[in-house]
Formats: C-alpha cells, structure tokens, sequence
C-alpha cells in the first residue's frame, strides 16, 4: 500500500472512530468516594409533590423526573455557605441519570439543537467536592434554554442566590421548567423546551418561613429581578405542583398568595 492510499484509509478510520465515539459511547456513572456525606436532606415542610412519583435522590440535590418531557419538573436543594467554594473543576462529560427508572435523555439530543444544556441544580453552586460538581452533568439535571437567557437573567438570579445563601448561612432551592402542552420539542427523544422557568427559595424554618417566587419567560431580559417575583400560588397554577405541601394548610394559604419583596435584599 502506497503512502497516499495508507493515509486515505487512516483517515477513513479515524472519522469512524470519532462518529462512533460522539454517537454511542457513554462514560460509566459518577461514583461518590467512600465518606462522602449527602447534602440532600430537605425538611418535610419544604418538599414538593411529583405528578410523576419518580422521584431521585442524589447525594447533593433530588429530583422529580418527567419522562414525558424529558427532563426534570423540578430539582431541589439545599445551598448552603460553606458549599461557596472556588475550587476549579473539570467539567465532565454530560451522561444519563442511571438513577432514573425510565433513563433520561440523552445528551445527543442538544447537538445541533440552538439550545444550551442549561443546570437547574447549578455546577457553580457544587464546586465543593469533585463529585458534587459531577453529580450536577447527570442530564436529569439539565433543560434546553436560549444561551442569552442562560447566560443573562437565568445566571443573574442565580448569582443573586448565591449572595443570599452567604448573607443566610443556608437556604432551600427549588427550580423546574414549566411543563405544559406544545411546547417545542429536540433531539430523538423529543426533549421538550420550556417556554417559562421558575425558581422557588426559602430561607428560615417552619416559624419563620420567607420564600421568594420568580417567574421568566424564556428570553433575556434587562428587567431587574424583583420584576418577575409572582406568588407561589402562581407558579403552582401553572405547575400543578404544590410547593410546601407538608407545611400547615393556614401557613401555607398565607405564604403561598403573598408576594414578599420586603424579606429580600437585591
């Protein structure tokens, strides 16, 4: 075989083997060290329901799966100040969630798609350990968005929680798309793209309980961020969720209508 022929078929070979890799290779699971303690624990009073009962505990966040719609109706956790850390981290590849029953979508279905692969337990908020942080690439943890949103208002509240959770010492996140009827759909597995997100955070205890509710379209936006508080109410409206649903039902009424600017320092 002469020299041109050799690097023809070399070539040949190495674009097969990228195609293969790309298409049908998967990294095993991300495994927790020995002694790694699990931050997932949420109080009772601060759980919401799943339409779905597939609900995932991981070890630094837990989820209700849609298999519907591909991804999560919503994430929760529990940030708290000493989890703020700078620690550089490799991002790793985003795989499968091998905890969810009915698998969850692949990340094949973003490429090429316009969308990002946008974290609702954010990777930023679990630089702590090397394995919080890979924990939030499982794609049950992921949700197509516009990268002007992502990287705009998106990330801009997601920096404001961070200040809150320093100011706090610790508080409770829960975030989703909302999940509805017609909404545009990618890839294969027809992944559905949210046309609205919310983010739901409490800081406080069961006496003392203050929550902030946003609400945003899926675009960007230079609107400041109180502008897209609603009520709870609202979001579980739109939802079918409900939020705080082991709270007391009088404290929950009050709690859930109001729309508290007072209690949050912008």
């Amino acid at each position: 075989m002469n020299k041109k022929k050799l690097f023809t078929v070399l070539t040949l070979l190495c674009i097969i083997g990228f195609w293969l890799f790309e298409n049908f290779y998967t990294p095993a699971p991300y495994t927790a060290p020995a002694g790694e303690d699990s931050n997932t624990y949420i109080s009772d009073y601060l759980k919401a329901s799943s339409s779905t009962g597939d609900i995932v505990n991981h070890n630094h966040f837990t989820l209700s799966y849609n298999e519907k719609y591909e991804q999560a109706e919503w994430v929760a956790y529990v940030l708290k100040k000493e989890h703020l850390t700078y620690d550089n981290r490799k991002r790793p590849y985003f795989i499968e969630d091998p905890k969810v029953k009915t698998k969850s979508a692949d990340w094949r279905n973003y490429k090429g798609s316009g969308y990002d692969r946008g974290h609702l337990c954010p990777a930023g908020d679990r630089r702590f350990s090397e394995y919080a942080y890979n924990e939030t690439f499982y794609t049950s943890n992921i949700t197509p968005q516009k990268n002007d949103f992502n990287a705009g208002i998106w990330n801009k509240l997601e920096i404001q929680v961070r200040t809150w959770a320093k100011k706090e010492k610790e508080i409770y996140v829960i975030t989703g798309g909302v999940l509805e009827k017609e909404l545009e759909e990618i890839g294969d597995e027809d992944v559905a793209v949210p046309s609205y997100f919310y983010k739901i955070v409490a800081k406080g205890n069961v006496n003392n309980l203050k929550v902030a509710a946003f609400l945003f379209p899926h675009n960007e936006s230079t609107k400041p961020l109180p502008a897209f508080m609603v009520s709870v109410d609202r979001i579980e409206e739109i939802t079918g969720i409900d939020f705080f649903e082991n709270l007391p039902k009088d404290v929950e009424t009050v709690l859930e209508k109001e729309v508290d600017t007072n209690s949050w320092k912008f």
